[in-house]
C-alpha cells in the first residue's frame, strides 16, 4: 500500500495495482503454455476396411471381435462363449500372437456395463489394446 501525503486533505491510502497486474500476467502466460498440453480425449482404435478389390490376407483373418448381443450372449468371431469362459478363451487365442488387439461390439440397446465387463476381462488376460466398434465404424466396411 502506498500513502500520499500532501494535497491538503489529509493522508490518503491507495492500493498499488502494479504487483497484482504482474502476477495476473504471469498466471495468464502459464495457462497459455499449459492449455495446449492437456489431453482432449481417449485414443480409440477403429478397424479399417480393406482396400476395394483386394484379397483378404492373414492379418485380416486374425482380427478378433467380441460381439455382445442384446440378450447378453457373447461371441468371439462368431463362436459363442459364456461370460465365465471369455477370459480363458481370449488367453488361448492370444498366447501365440505378438499383436494383442481386440475389438468389442455391443448391441446399441445394451447397457454399457456389459461392454465394460468384456473390456475388463480383456485387459485382465493381458490384451494391450481394446477398440470399440460402433455402427458408424461398421458403415465404413
Amino acid at each position: 500500500m502506498a500513502m500520499a501525503v500532501g494535497s491538503g486533505k489529509g493522508p490518503k491510502s491507495d492500493i498499488n495495482m502494479t504487483p497484482m497486474i504482474d502476477v495476473l500476467l504471469v498466471l495468464i502466460i502459464i495457462f497459455m503454455v499449459i492449455t495446449p498440453l492437456t489431453p482432449h480425449g481417449l485414443e480409440a482404435l477403429v478397424p479399417q476396411p480393406p482396400p476395394p478389390n483386394s484379397k483378404p490376407n492373414l492379418s485380416d483373418l486374425r482380427t478378433v471381435v467380441i460381439v455382445i448381443e442384446k440378450d447378453h450372449s457373447i461371441k468371439i468371431n462368431q463362436d459363442p462363449v459364456t461370460e465365465a469362459n471369455l477370459g480363458p478363451r481370449l488367453e488361448e487365442i492370444f498366447k501365440t500372437r505378438a499383436e494383442r488387439v481386440v475389438f468389442v461390439k455391443g448391441d446399441p440397446d445394451l447397457e454399457f456395463a456389459a461392454v465394460a465387463r468384456a473390456i475388463d476381462v480383456a485387459h485382465g488376460v493381458g490384451i494391450d489394446k481394446v477398440g470399440l466398434m460402433t455402427p458408424k465404424s461398421e458403415a465404413g466396411q
